[in-house]
């Protein structure tokens, strides 16, 4: 009996508290006594909506007006504040890529390496260039609401202008058609330098400018012009090289299409729609075989500086033909 009635009673305190837990949210939400919701009288309520209501008016002003400071800043053009020739920038040299460039898996690699004659393996190093090559087919069509225009050094591209640059230029085996001189023997790397905005090269205009350091082939050919047509070209000239001496002797002779530098006409780069880099196709004809051979090409102008430390001016890669 004494059993059952503490069951009893404990289930009876159970259900009290319960209750009295109920009863307190209740007065929470809604106290009648003292006209209060959720603990705050209607008055108190309107004063703390006041207050957020003008808090965060206030913060949406202050973004607005930072918002519009900010776009004053920005030109229009799409072109960024600190630019090469508009001063400020601490870039002011470009740098220079190559294609192609390795597998996915490699991509921190600048090792171009195939198996001669097995197309399987040249596949990749095919089609990255064709993909590469793309925009440059058929550029004599208006570009993006843009005209692409034939230029040289005496028709500069005017405002809103854009040099054309063809594929077709391109010679030799160094071609779509030709699988790019993997298939021949023959390798062809594609060499670009990167976009920077108003950068322009002062570029050499006699011979007595040349430094010294230059390779000795790219200077009797920058002479040549000299001495048979009275000038230089405008030009970004380039060469590469063997970066040892054994390198040197496995690489064999090299060939340039469809100029042995970038002509200074298409720059400066201003970001204007169409625009597409100067290529030069570099091809090797008679490369080592089963040799690791490393190889470094150098742009050449006259605000160009080169340095290997930090890959300026220059760029290096590996060809291995098995």
């Amino acid at each position: 009996m004494a059993d059952a009635g503490s069951g009893s009673g404990g289930g009876g305190a159970y259900m009290k508290r319960e209750a009295d837990r109920d009863n307190t949210f209740k007065t929470f939400v809604w106290n009648s006594q003292t006209n209060q919701f959720m603990g705050r009288t209607g008055a108190s309520w309107f004063k703390i909506g006041v207050f957020y209501i003008i808090f965060y008016m206030f913060l949406a002003g202050f973004f607005a007006v930072m918002m519009t400071v900010f776009y004053q800043t920005l030109d229009t053009n799409f072109l960024p504040k600190y630019t090469p020739g508009g001063g400020g920038s601490l870039l002011r040299n470009p740098a220079m890529g190559f294609r192609p460039l390795p597998r996915q898996e490699n991509v921190e690699s600048t090792l171009i390496w195939y198996k001669n004659g097995d197309n399987a393996d040249i596949k990749h190093w095919v089609e990255s260039l064709n993909k590469f090559i793309g925009p440059y087919e058929g550029t004599s069509e208006v570009t993006s609401g843009q005209h692409v225009t034939d230029c040289h050094e005496d028709k500069l591209p005017q405002e809103n202008e854009v040099c054309r640059f063809e594929d077709k230029w391109l010679k030799g085996k160094c071609q779509k058609a030709e699988s790019w001189g993997f298939n021949r023997e023959s390798p062809c790397i594609i060499l670009k330098l990167n976009k920077m905005i108003r950068w322009e090269p002062d570029v050499y205009t006699s011979h007595d400018e040349l430094p010294s350091n230059m390779p000795q082939s790219l200077q009797n050919i920058i002479k040549d012009y000299n001495s048979t047509e009275g000038k230089i070209p405008k030009m970004i000239w380039v060469s590469c090289e063997g970066e040892n001496p054994a390198d040197q002797e496995y690489i064999g002779p090299i060939t340039y299409y469809p100029w042995q530098g970038f002509p200074a006409y298409y720059f400066p780069y201003m970001n204007t729609p169409g625009y597409l880099s100067p290529i030069v196709a570099v091809q090797f004809e008679r490369p080592m075989s089963n040799v690791l051979i490393n190889i470094e090409c150098r742009a050449w102008a006259k605000n160009i500086v080169h340095d290997r430390q930090n890959r300026l001016g220059l760029v290096h890669f590996e060809l291995l033909k098995d």
